[in-house]
Parts: structure tokens; C-alpha cells; sequence
């Protein structure tokens, strides 16, 4: 399954890049290489600094030992486990349940949880989902998450490029069609790119659930922590932030999810819980 999940990632890829050269060619290449620069400028900023700054749209404080044993004790055992640094820790005053990982790679990275995940979970669950989160830091999710946005933020802009010409292009039949053809473009290349994008997050989280798993041997407890987060978001969801960083926690914070898959930022829990039960040790 791991290997299967990393070939989907890559053919993803590929086509997201596929795509991007696609527009870039229609568009031309000043507009192709503004756009190139403008939005990997961005997002490369954002990669740079994402911990700092999803740490503090989410009002993360770094946790204390002695305030949050528990938490501590489990992700030591974790960082043992996954063989990697152990990563600052930080909690997230919130009672919606749920957790993420952060930072450019293993020697920078942080571990969030928030309090509700830490009322409504038994140690092996909360276990199960810090495996979960180290897998993410183990695999790069974080460098593999911001190429796909980068590329998918530049078929974007340059889809609003061609919303711009097509509205002030000119008049006669010619420059009709033309304008016809490029709101197509502007409308269409941005949703594919979406959906794309999204599909590499969703192959992420079946990757990180799989690789979490088998390091504490244990796929049942992440399956139960899954299923007790998904029931209390419905009941508690996340009241700050933004749903642009939904993709991050290990579920889906807000409770408007998207009811249709392919604009879904994670599998279905029902599917995740069903892969892990499935696994052998």
C-alpha cells in the first residue's frame, strides 16, 4: 500500500505539472514566468516560515512538561519510535478535537494538539495519532504539500489572467470566441488544479496513516482516535483559523467538509478506519 500511495502521489504530481506547462504555453511566456515567479516567491516564503505561522493562527502555546505529561510522554515515546528528533510540542486552546504537524523537516519541526483531543482520547489513541503526525514529518508531506499548492497557486493566478483578457479582449467575432475560450480556461484549469492538489493531500493521509501505524504496530487505536475525532468535530468544530489550513490537522476541522470527495482535503474516516483495522503486524 505504501508503495502504491507514493506512485499515486507522483503521478498526481506530474499531471499537476502537466497542467501548469499546458496553461503556461497558452498564455505566453511573460505572463508564465510573472506568474511563476510571483506565486513561487509566496509560497516558497510560506514554506520557509509555515510552522511560525500556522503556530500562531491557531494561537498555539509551547506546551510544558509538567502541565501536559501525557502529551509529552507519548511523543518521546514516538520520536524513539519513528527515529527522529524530538520536535517542539505545543497545544492549541481549543476543546475541538484535533492535531498537526508543522515545519520545513524533521530537524525543524513541531507537534500540535489541542485540548479537546487531549480530554477525549485514551494514551494509545493519542499514541496513534502522533505516529500519525511524525509520519508526516518523516515523508516531507510539508515540502510535497507546498509544490503542489505552488504549482496549483500559479494555474490559478495565470486562470485569472485569462479571466482579465477574455473580459477586455476586443469585440469582433474572432475576439468573441477567443474570449469564450479563455473563461473556459479561467474557469475550468483552477478547479482541475483544485482537485488535483486535493487528491495529493488525500493520498498523504492514507500514506501517514499507514506509516504511523505500522511504527507502534497498532492500527486499531489511530482507527478509534479517527472516529471519536470525526463524531466530536461534528459536535465541536474549529472556531478560528482558516478552512486553507484544514489540510493540515489529521481531520478535517470545520464542519462544513465538503460533501463531495474529490473537494474533500482527507479520505473518508470510515475508509481510513477500515484500511487500519485491515493491517497486519
Amino acid at each position: 500500500m505504501t508503495i502504491k500511495n507514493q506512485f499515486k502521489t507522483a503521478i498526481l504530481l506530474a499531471l499537476l505539472t502537466a497542467l501548469f506547462l499546458f496553461i503556461g504555453n497558452l498564455f505566453g511566456r511573460t505572463g508564465f514566468y510573472f506568474a511563476l515567479a510571483f506565486v513561487g516567491l509566496m509560497n516558497f516564503g510560506s514554506y520557509w516560515f509555515s510552522d511560525k505561522i500556522v503556530l500562531m493562527m491557531y494561537r498555539a502555546k509551547e506546551a510544558k512538561q509538567s502541565e501536559y505529561p501525557k502529551l509529552y510522554k507519548v511523543v518521546k515515546e514516538v520520536s524513539k519510535l519513528s527515529n527522529l528528533p524530538m520536535p517542539k510540542v505545543y497545544v492549541i486552546p481549543t476543546n475541538s478535537p484535533n492535531a498537526f504537524a508543522t515545519g520545513r523537516n524533521p530537524n525543524h519541526a513541531a507537534v500540535a494538539a489541542t485540548e479537546g483531543i487531549l480530554k477525549i482520547l485514551n494514551e494509545e489513541e493519542l499514541k496513534g495519532v502522533i505516529a500519525h503526525e511524525f509520519a508526516h514529518i518523516k515523508n516531507r508531506d510539508i515540502l510535497i504539500s507546498t509544490v503542489a499548492g505552488t504549482i496549483a497557486g500559479i494555474i490559478s493566478y495565470i486562470g485569472n489572467m485569462f479571466m482579465w483578457s477574455a473580459m477586455f479582449g476586443g469585440r469582433d467575432d474572432d475576439s468573441r470566441g477567443n474570449a469564450i475560450s479563455l473563461l473556459v480556461l479561467a474557469v475550468l484549469t483552477p478547479i482541475i488544479a483544485s482537485m488535483i492538489q486535493l487528491a495529493i493531500s488525500r493520498s498523504r493521509e492514507y500514506l501517514a496513516d499507514e506509516a504511523g501505524a505500522k511504527n507502534v504496530k497498532n492500527g486499531n487505536s489511530l482507527a478509534d482516535a479517527l472516529e471519536k475525532i470525526e463524531k466530536n468535530v461534528d459536535i465541536n468544530p474549529m472556531r478560528f483559523g482558516t478552512t486553507a489550513t484544514a489540510h493540515l490537522f489529521i481531520s478535517n476541522p470545520f464542519r462544513n467538509a465538503s460533501f463531495l470527495k474529490l473537494f474533500m482535503t482527507h479520505p473518508p474516516t470510515k475508509e481510513r478506519a477500515k484500511r487500519l483495522r485491515a493491517m497486519k503486524f
